[in-house]
C-alpha cells in the first residue's frame, strides 16, 4: 500500500509542476513564389543570413552560391565560404520539380558514382521582381537563406524580408547574418 501512495503522489507531483499544454498554431503549408525565370535566376548569390546548418560549421563567411544552367535543365550548384584555412567548396546539382512555377527545385550534393541518393528541398519562398534578392526555404521550415546579388542589403529591404519572412511562418531571428567583404569593384 505504501509503494502504490508513493506512485500515486509522485504522479500528483509531476502533474501539478508540468508545464500547461497548448495547442501550438501549425503554419500554413510553405508556399513558393508563383514563378520564377532560372535563366534570370542563374549566376552568383551572395548569402546574406542563414539558418546555421552542420555543413556550413567551417565557413567563417563570404558565403556564396553560383548557379549554372545546363542544357538538360538541371542546374550546376557551386556554394563556397571562407574559413580558416582558405576556401571551402562544395559542388552539387539541382533539379526542379514543380516545372510550372520552377520554385521547387530539390539539390544534392553528393554523388556515389553519378546516381545521387540524398535530395534537399530547395523552395524559392520570396524573390524580388528584379532578381536582387531572394529568399529559400523548406516545406519544414528547418532550414532557409536570405541570399542578394550584392554582398549587402539595405536595412530598410533586410526588414522588409524578415517580415516575410515571419509571415511565412519563419522564426526571422533563427536568421544569422553572413559575414560578407564588400565586392571587389
Amino acid at each position: 500500500f505504501a509503494t502504490a501512495r508513493r506512485a500515486l503522489l509522485l504522479s500528483a507531483l509531476a502533474l501539478s509542476v508540468a508545464p500547461a499544454t497548448t495547442a501550438a498554431a501549425e503554419p500554413a503549408p510553405l508556399s513558393t513564389v508563383p514563378a520564377v525565370d532560372i535563366a534570370r535566376y542563374a549566376g552568383l548569390w551572395y548569402e546574406i543570413a542563414a539558418i546555421p546548418r552542420w555543413f556550413q560549421r567551417n565557413c567563417l563567411g563570404d558565403t556564396t552560391a553560383r548557379y549554372t544552367l545546363n542544357p538538360d535543365g538541371t542546374i550546376d550548384v557551386l556554394n563556397r565560404c571562407r574559413t580558416r584555412d582558405g576556401t571551402d567548396e562544395a559542388r552539387g546539382l539541382a533539379r526542379i520539380v514543380d516545372p510550372q512555377s520552377k520554385a521547387r527545385l530539390e539539390v544534392s550534393f553528393f554523388s556515389l558514382f553519378g546516381w545521387r541518393p540524398v535530395w534537399g528541398d530547395y523552395w524559392i519562398i520570396a524573390l524580388d521582381p528584379d532578381y536582387g534578392w531572394a529568399v529559400v526555404g523548406s516545406p519544414g521550415r528547418r532550414y532557409g537563406w536570405i541570399l542578394a546579388r550584392t554582398p549587402a542589403l539595405n536595412p530598410a529591404t533586410l526588414a522588409g524580408i524578415r517580415e516575410r519572412l515571419a509571415a511565412l511562418g519563419y522564426d526571422p531571428a533563427r536568421f544569422v547574418a553572413t559575414a560578407q567583404q564588400p565586392a571587389a569593384d
